[in-house]
């Protein structure tokens, strides 16, 4: 079975042309014993704009216990030097409520949200290719074995025609012996 069209009757008990495009594409690979495995990771990467990367490393900083930490640390250093500040001068560069920060927040969360959803949206679309590939690397398998029982099976068949051919010539040759023609030792 060298064929696609072979592999897609077969195999699949479909005509080739009926065949999805990934299933013909794996249907070819089998038929040219060919390796369908591939580094999906570098090719999408390979593609990403500037913009599709730069979201990456914000939703990867962002989603990070050093930005946690980062801004807690800021948050405390706003709201102790507002305190210095109003203990030491009796007024501060922003104060209680803290209505200068809150606008900072805000705006960071402005920004921050649609760069995240972006990368999400990025990672899902990696996500689907790497399903794609998926479930092409697991057709390949699963018709590579079916191919492995039927030779098995032919080999099977093969070797007991065999046996019965060996069977078959030694009763022959025990029959030219007769009874009690037999040698002992």
């Amino acid at each position: 079975m060298r064929e696609p069209h072979e592999i897609a009757a077969k195999l699949l008990g479909t005509p080739f042309e009926a065949l999805d495009e990934r299933t013909q594409k794996v249907a070819r690979h089998v038929a040219g014993r060919r390796h369908i495995t591939r580094n999906i990771t570098k090719e999408v990467d390979a593609g990403s704009t500037v913009g599709q990367r730069a979201a990456d490393a914000v939703a990867s900083f962002g989603g990070s216990w050093i930005f946690v930490g980062l801004f807690a640390g800021t948050m405390v250093v706003w709201v102790g030097l507002n305190a210095f500040l109003l203990m030491n001068r009796g007024k501060t560069f922003d104060p209680y409520p803290y209505i200068l920060l809150n606008l900072f927040l805000s705006m960071l969360a402005a920004i921050q949200a649609p760069v995240i959803l972006m990368s999400q949206n990025r990672q899902s679309e990696k996500d689907r290719i790497h399903a794609e590939h998926d479930y092409e690397v697991n057709l390949k398998a699963e018709l590579d074995i079916m191919l492995l029982h039927e030779k098995m099976d032919l080999l099977r068949e093969t070797q007991w025609e065999e046996l019965l051919a060996i069977q078959k010539e030694q009763l022959k040759l025990l029959a030219q012996l007769g009874p009690g023609k037999t040698t002992s030792s």
